[in-house]
């Protein structure tokens, strides 16, 4: 069983305090060398790096995840 290595919360170079440098390709070097296979980023509404997302990113399928929370 492969296991699966997240971190969901990036933020792109667009957020206050965060280096320039945070493009996808660095992200995904960066990633590759802490062993991190499931990336996400919630920036994703600027539209800046909307565009840069679009013009890196290939969607492969669609996929849909419906999460259930429970409160006691």
């Amino acid at each position: 069983m492969n296991s699966i290595v997240a971190d969901l919360h990036l933020h792109s170079k667009y957020s206050r305090a965060v280096s320039p440098k945070m493009t996808l390709p660095s992200i995904a070097d960066y990633a590759k060398i802490k062993g991190i296979n499931l990336l996400s980023t919630g920036d994703f509404t600027h539209p800046l790096w909307f565009e840069h997302l679009r013009s890196q990113l290939i969607e492969k399928k669609l996929v849909y995840i419906k999460l259930k929370i429970e409160v006691l």
